[in-house]
């Protein structure tokens, strides 16, 4: 079975190669760990200032494995304990093997550089197999209260008879910005959740580690009661037990609060509005390194997305952030990323339902914007266009933005609301509503505004 962990750079992980300190693996070499069933792999095929990527390859003997297990029950399989999934599918033995592998890193120390286990990384992990017994839904509720997106594509019986529907297997994909630390112990806990099952004995010390690895969070999980059971198999003295320890011994601590960014909440209302009006197709024009598409991929309602950008070099961050080549075929059949401008015809962009122009029109002169309303509106005609772009007057909120500078150097324009409702309004065969993005100040506004284009019933 396998696993990969992805961590891209921020501002306050420069060089993503520093991923090998927090996990005390070095990038360079190749590591196998044996284990009481097998032996695990750890290895980067990918170690970059910009993203490293690290894999785990996790090798079950299943004979060994049929010698954990207690006696044979009258009802078993005869070759059950050695003729099945356990190989292949990350749950409770994959679990296991990452505690054992990184128990420096799930336990939050790092000698060499201690700094480091504290700091938030941009993390992508995959799992292409994973048990998870109560679909693609589950993942979500487990996952998302943690702070995670979550991509859990079912993976079908057989692709060749479609009509024996999917298996109780998903590609799991999870994105977030997290410690190391944090991410590790919600693995090691959710993974056998996922399963409902665990390959060994469970008893009181279980509970124990229950406690140890999820008393952080886990009280205030709204699913804490179902996590609880299935961890714990469901032996119900044990669950209270558990129950009971975490209000006793891992006392709820509110987390110091973080209001999300205004990049956060724009990409929450794009994504609002993409479902509000019921878009399947959709376009990210000026995509550049990939953080809506991201969200898009995410959301299996979206059945097919365009990133487009007229810098090559974006294109290529954006595939390496999704990480397009390690996509399921189903999946990878969904994105395209395409070079292209927003001021020039391009019928590949023909026929979708939505085009997204987030923080784009503020980047093009002015003199090009006609040229954008024409390739946009009037050739390519979908069926909605959202625009975000900042409200200027906002900007004497800024602390140290001088009077009429624009928020970023390379911003042709900004538009005020009164300018920016004037240049919707004036789009022939489309009607707009508007609605504004971040903290509303009663002066000047809202710091983003979006107006949602409809085209009118009849234009061609």
């Amino acid at each position: 079975m396998l696993l990969t962990m992805t961590a891209d750079a921020t501002t306050d992980f420069t060089d993503t190669t520093d991923l090998g300190f927090l996990l005390h693996k070095h990038p360079d070499k190749v590591q196998t760990f044996g284990l009481s069933v097998g032996s695990a792999t750890v290895f980067y095929p990918d170690a970059s200032a910009e993203s490293t990527c690290v894999a785990v390859v996790l090798d079950v003997d299943p004979v060994e494995l049929g010698k954990t297990l207690p006696k044979y029950s009258p009802s078993e399989f005869a070759l059950g304990r050695y003729v099945n999934d356990r190989p292949y599918a990350g749950a409770s033995l994959l679990a296991v093997a990452l505690s054992r592998v990184f128990k420096q890193a799930m336990a939050g120390t790092c000698t060499a550089r201690p700094e480091l286990p504290n700091l938030e990384l941009a993390l992508s992990i995959n799992l292409p197999s994973v048990p998870c017994r109560g679909g693609s839904e589950l993942a979500r509720n487990l996952f998302e209260p943690l702070g995670w997106s979550v991509l859990a594509t079912p993976i079908p019986l057989d692709v060749e008879i479609p009509r024996w529907g999917d298996s109780v297997y998903v590609d799991l994909t999870l994105t977030g910005i997290h410690t190391v630390s944090d991410a590790l112990k919600q693995l090691y806990v959710l993974l056998p959740v996922l399963d409902d099952v665990k390959h060994y004995w469970v008893g009181e010390d279980e509970a124990d580690k229950l406690v140890r690895a999820a008393g952080e969070w886990l009280a205030d999980h709204p699913h804490a009661d179902l996590i609880t059971e299935r961890y714990l198999k469901h032996r119900r003295e044990l669950v209270a037990y558990a129950l009971d320890r975490l209000v006793v011994d891992a006392p709820r601590q509110e987390p110091a609060p973080r209001d999300p960014s205004l990049g956060e909440l724009r990409a929450r209302a794009v994504l609002a509005a993409l479902r509000t009006i019921g878009a399947s197709s959709i376009v990210d024009l000026g995509c550049g390194e990939g953080r809506l598409l991201r969200e898009l991929l995410a959301d299996t309602s979206f059945a097919r997305i365009v990133g487009v950008d007229v810098s090559a070099r974006a294109l290529d961050a954006a595939e390496r952030r999704l990480r397009v080549a390690d996509l399921p075929d189903r999946q990878r059949g969904r994105i395209e990323l395409l070079q292209s401008s927003a001021t020039y015809r391009d019928s590949r962009l023909f026929g979708v339902d939505a085009f997204v122009l987030m923080e784009v029109i503020e980047h093009v002169d002015q003199d090009r914007v006609e040229s954008l309303e024409r390739s946009v509106f009037r050739e390519a005609r979908p069926t909605f266009v959202l625009v975000t772009t900042p409200n200027s007057e906002y900007n004497i909120l800024y602390d140290g933005l001088a009077p009429g500078e624009f928020r970023h150097p390379d911003h042709r324009f900004e538009f005020t609301r009164a300018e920016f409702q004037r240049w919707a309004d004036g789009i022939e065969g489309y009607v707009a509503r508007f609605e504004s993005i971040g903290p509303v100040d009663e002066r000047v506004g809202a710091p983003t505004q979006m107006a949602i284009f409809s085209r009118t019933e009849g234009t061609v």
